[in-house]
């Protein structure tokens, strides 16, 4: 994805995809209000099979690989 996406850190969230697409990485327990208000933001969990609204298991990006 490094070849065909531009990704920046930020200071709200982990990162940042094509400076539109922000994403907050954490385990089981990570809250979303550390992305709160930011439009086109994610939570990335570990522990979980089943996403739902902006939240999205970490396993599915080993899937992009």
């Amino acid at each position: 994805m490094k070849h065909l996406h531009e990704i920046h850190l930020t200071e709200k969230g982990d990162f940042i995809i094509d400076r539109k697409y922000t994403f907050e990485i954490g385990g089981k327990g990570k809250s979303s209000k550390q992305i709160k208000g930011i439009k086109n933001s994610f939570i990335v969990r570990d522990d979980m099979e089943v996403g739902s609204l902006n939240i999205i298991p970490l396993y599915l990006f080993g899937l992009l690989y």
